[in-house]
């Protein structure tokens, strides 16, 4: 962590492990609206994790699924209609019932349309919104730096977590990066969707929300890394990362974060 946080940098990979095993035992659901591609990768990185996903779209029934979850991700992959109208219900449902969730604003760089519906769901007050570099500029209309992380967090009340090869997460106020993961992990359709299930479930059991994406994030890089040791490519990688998210505990977190 850097300013007021930077002592808590030296705790985090600990208080990350510590919540690998209570995921386990509540065993989160989290509903998922995301991408057509992305719903079976997601739903099995969820359950490798051992939390509960469901993914429908209905709009006479995800208002009951989100009711019975603790988390809900918004993920814009697939932008249609039924998405557009799904995701509206599931966003009120989470409010009220006061469950946190994520957006993730796929592809908002290419698609106007799209931008702008991400802008008016970030006005609803996700807890965390998790994007890439490209993703973020177009959403934030600054470069992808630090401190413009910092001050769209501050404005928007979100936790930002940026990924890349390296992953940005502020709350505004604290900032860490994270340096775990492969380059697999880029070529695996869904790999990011999935993680920001996976954020979502830490949200689950996790009230810092910094601590719970910090977690999510170094649970899948660490898996990722571990995964790659063993591989031919990435057809392979994305079996392999789901193992390792599956078998990952505290101690092998703690051995393999790379947090600052």
């Amino acid at each position: 962590m850097r300013h007021s946080g930077e002592g808590e940098a030296h705790r985090l990979p600990q208080a990350a492990a510590g919540l690998i095993a209570p995921l386990r035992a509540r065993r989160p659901r989290v509903h998922c609206i995301t991408n057509t591609v992305a719903q079976a990768y997601t739903a099995n990185m969820l359950l490798a994790a051992g939390c509960v996903p469901s993914m429908t779209l209905s709009v006479e029934e995800i208002g009951g699924f989100v009711a019975s979850a603790q988390a809900l991700l918004a993920n814009l992959g697939t932008f249609d209609a039924e998405r557009r109208e799904a995701t509206a219900i599931a966003i009120g449902a989470a409010e009220r019932h006061k469950l946190p969730w994520v957006l993730d604003p796929v592809f908002v760089d290419r698609s106007a349309p799209r931008l702008a519906f991400a802008r008016e769901l970030v006005a609803k007050g996700p807890r965390v919104v998790r994007l890439n570099q490209a993703e973020f500029e177009a959403l934030a209309g600054a470069s992808a730096r630090q401190e413009n992380a910092v001050a769209l967090a501050r404005d928007t009340g979100a936790i930002i977590a940026i990924s890349g090869p390296t992953d940005l997460v502020t709350d505004g106020t604290r900032v860490v990066t994270i340096a775990n993961g492969h380059s697999f992990m880029a070529k695996v359709t869904a790999m990011g969707c999935a993680g920001s299930a996976l954020v979502a479930a830490f949200l689950a059991i996790e009230p810092d929300a910094l601590r719970a994406t910090a977690a999510a994030l170094m649970m899948l890089g660490i898996a990722g890394e571990l995964a790659a040791r063993d591989v031919k490519g990435p057809g392979t990688f994305a079996t392999a990362i789901i193992d390792e998210v599956h078998a990952l505990d505290a101690a092998a977190l703690l051995a393999h974060a790379k947090a600052s």
